[in-house]
């Protein structure tokens, strides 16, 4: 056989905290299994059944799907028989891995360096069951007998909380809502830690600058002195890179899980981002809540496998699921007449206060921020900030520059509206455009300005604008430069344009950066347009840009007016 053709460890990976595998430290290790999925169905059956492996079900044909399955398993039960060689009782799971020839073995681990030699030994084993000349038995026990002399190492480092913690994931709406939930935290007078991507945060100080949503964020949070609770923005890459930064936590919450970042990670389906958010409701604390978006499915059916108790929220006050949450003894929050409502098992409802008081809602046209309040005040209220304190701070959490900057941020200049937003996927793109329509009066038009990172997939490429041409009536593209991350400029602004004429508009006029979009709206639209512009990669310079030109920041009062002036 060829050694380009053999059995190879494509990656060992080091799980720190909590994963996508276990709920506690785990060893992630991917495989070349090329050899073994290019044998005929009978030679594959022959040389597992010699190792030990008597499985129900037959190999499948080669290259094949079942093929690729069943060597995951016969790869778990390698593994199985090398830890009971070694004396160890392991938990190990097996799947197929992110490429057609590769699969993935999971297990925990005590002491790194240990785990680390172990993982390195199954490559060369399951090359060695290839060779029905060689005994597997005798080849375990040499193996078992070399890793009984390697070095233990260190032990994990996750951290177990002493305050409560919550922790926040989903695509959309991560970080506003950890910044409500912080913010209605400090309104009940409490000391807060919280993490986010723009840094990590002690009450209302910046402690460190940086993208903190992983592992690292946690840590840094749980280590400011003197808190009484941690708000943990938790991101996909975190889970899949190095796990979860708290061996548990007391309040898990999921916004929603839309198509972004896929085909990175060995993630490629929402079903399998999916499994990865809902990892930190299998770490909630038994006593704990699992809040959880009802209108989004996926999301609802993390509910099977969460560890704490249901607290659901939908915009839908009738959704059947909220119903049979409050049976089982959860509780819910919805919408009802124009107000936030809260609904416990006892089937009470109580109002907490109307949308129009709510200004992360902005007066109640934006459903994506609707939910975000929901999300926030059935966090706080579930890790026990007073209901008055939780009123208050809805009442007083603005979308500004300062307090959440470059979300939903709305400015006025020169009679024209300027929304500046994060939206970087087609959910977020989809909700700037409903705030939009929200701000517009009678004649008005929508302008929009948009880019995208280069590591989306082609076919969230095109929606993107597609989505920006249906929902505006003029459309600019931004390009960024930052954030190519490997794909070609023209032919990510090709995808993008596409996108835009199949939404039924001619191909946008292409800026080098955003302040140059946003300059060529502002000189093309006028009094009682919309503008609007995703900031991702100027959202200083936006802002420099619209306080020299004489913008006013548009608060929670003045947002409410131009809603009645758009609604009148």
């Amino acid at each position: 056989m060829d050694e380009a053709d053999g059995v190879k460890l494509v990656e060992l990976r080091v799980l720190d905290g909590p994963n996508l595998y276990f709920t506690r430290p785990a060893i992630k290790l991917t495989l070349a299994v090329t050899p073994w999925l290019g044998l005929t169905e009978d030679r594959a059956q022959r040389l597992t059944r010699r190792a030990g492996f008597h499985a129900v079900n037959h190999p499948g044909v080669a290259q094949s799907e079942q093929r690729r399955r069943y060597v995951a398993r016969f790869t778990v039960h390698l593994t199985r028989a090398l830890a009971d060689a070694t004396g160890t009782h392991l938990a190990i799971r097996g799947r197929p891995g992110p490429e057609p020839d590769q699969v993935v073995v999971a297990f925990p681990w005590r002491r790194q360096a240990a785990a680390e030699a172990f993982a390195r030994e199954l490559a060369p084993m399951l090359e060695r069951s290839l060779d029905a000349r060689r005994s597997v038995a005798r080849a375990t026990a040499d193996v078992a007998r070399r890793l009984d002399r390697v070095d233990a190492g260190p032990a994990p480092t996750v951290l177990r909380p002493t305050v409560p913690v919550i922790s926040v994931t989903g695509t959309n709406g991560k970080t506003t809502t950890v910044r409500l939930i912080a913010h209605l935290a400090r309104a009940a007078g409490r000391s807060v830690a919280y993490t986010t991507t723009d840094g990590v945060y002690r009450d209302a100080q910046l402690v460190e600058a940086g993208d903190y949503s992983g592992f690292g964020g946690a840590a840094r949070a749980l280590a400011q002195p003197g808190i009484e609770l941690a708000v943990l923005e938790t991101a996909r890459g975190g889970i899949l890179l190095r796990g979860i930064g708290t061996e548990s936590n007391d309040v898990a919450v999921v916004t929603n899980v839309t198509a972004d970042h896929l085909d990175q990670h060995g993630i490629r389906t929402l079903d399998q981002l999916a499994e990865v958010k809902a990892t930190i409701t299998r770490i909630t604390r038994p006593d704990g809540w699992d809040v959880l978006n009802a209108d989004d499915a996926r999301v609802l059916g993390m509910r099977r496998q969460a560890a704490g108790r249901p607290w659901l929220f939908s915009l839908d006050p009738d959704h059947p699921a909220l119903r049979q949450a409050l049976a089982e003894g959860g509780r819910a929050m919805s919408i009802l007449d124009r107000g936030l409502i809260v609904m416990t098992s006892r089937r009470q409802v109580h109002q907490l206060l109307p949308v129009e008081e709510v200004p992360v809602t902005l007066a109640g046209i934006s459903s994506h921020n609707l939910s975000n309040a929901m999300a926030a005040a059935a966090a706080a209220l579930a890790v026990g900030i007073p209901e008055d304190a939780v009123i208050e701070g809805l009442r007083t959490f603005v979308l500004d520059p300062e307090r959440n900057p470059g979300r939903a941020n709305v400015f006025e200049l020169d009679g024209r509206v300027v929304v500046i937003d994060y939206a970087h996927n087609e959910d977020g793109l989809r909700g700037l455009v409903e705030i939009c329509h929200g701000l517009r009066p009678a004649g008005g038009r929508v302008f929009l300005s948009f880019g995208c990172a280069g590591d989306r997939t082609n076919a969230i490429l095109h929606r993107l604008g597609y989505t920006a041409a249906r929902g505006a009536d003029r459309v600019a593209i931004a390009e960024l430069h930052r954030y190519l991350r490997g794909r070609d400029p023209q032919e990510l602004i090709q995808r993008l344009q596409a996108g835009i004429v199949d939404g039924g508009k001619p191909e946008s006029p292409v800026f080098p950066n955003e302040v140059e979009a946003l300059e060529w709206m502002v000189r093309e639209s006028a009094a009682n347009d919309v503008l609007a512009i995703t900031a991702l990669g100027q959202r200083p310079e936006i802002f420099a840009y619209l306080r020299d030109r004489g913008a006013s920041t548009a608060g929670a009062e003045r947002i409410r007016a131009l809603v009645k002036r758009a609604r009148d």
